[in-house]
């Protein structure tokens, strides 16, 4: 099942860097949320990916809008990532895949390598752009011009 624009972000309870349980709807009826998917922690790409959402991060809060990474690494690999960089959001560990199965995320270059994909939601829970892209370094610019479109219409 892949999750479309217009639907209401699926309920998933994964466990954040402290082992405490997060619900993937937290922020519905309060905020505008980025839930980015990534393949994993200290790869080139995720880094760079993670660095620029660090570097935008004030960005996304002048919006009203909070960031969620996801991967399937653990809660440690998460928390390591995270003081090493200086990472100022959520991330979340999906070590059985259950988010990337209700949101839809397909695995790239052949099944060989987790999906990277960034979903916008506006405070109401609602898709309202997804972007499925291999390059990391698109997704924090692709996701900040869409929540300014969405700021913008209210």
């Amino acid at each position: 099942m892949s999750l479309k624009k217009g639907e209401t972000v699926p309920f998933v309870k994964l466990k954040d860097k402290d082992g405490k349980i997060f619900n993937t709807d937290h922020f519905k009826g309060e905020k505008a949320f980025v839930i980015y998917f990534y393949p994993k922690d200290f790869t080139p790409g995720c880094t760079r990916e993670a660095c620029e959402f660090r570097d935008r991060y004030l960005e996304f809060n002048e919006l009203g809008a909070e960031v969620i990474a996801i991967s399937s690494d653990s809660e440690a690999s998460h928390t390591k990532f995270i003081n090493k960089y200086n990472l100022p959001f959520i991330f979340l560990s999906d070590k059985n895949k259950e988010a990337r199965k209700a949101f839809g995320v397909q695995s790239s270059l052949l099944g060989l390598i987790p999906g990277r994909e960034t979903f916008i939601f506006d405070k109401n829970g609602i898709l309202r752009m997804r972007y499925n892209n291999i390059n990391a370094s698109q997704h924090t610019t692709t996701a900040l011009k869409k929540l300014k479109k969405l700021q913008d219409e209210n």
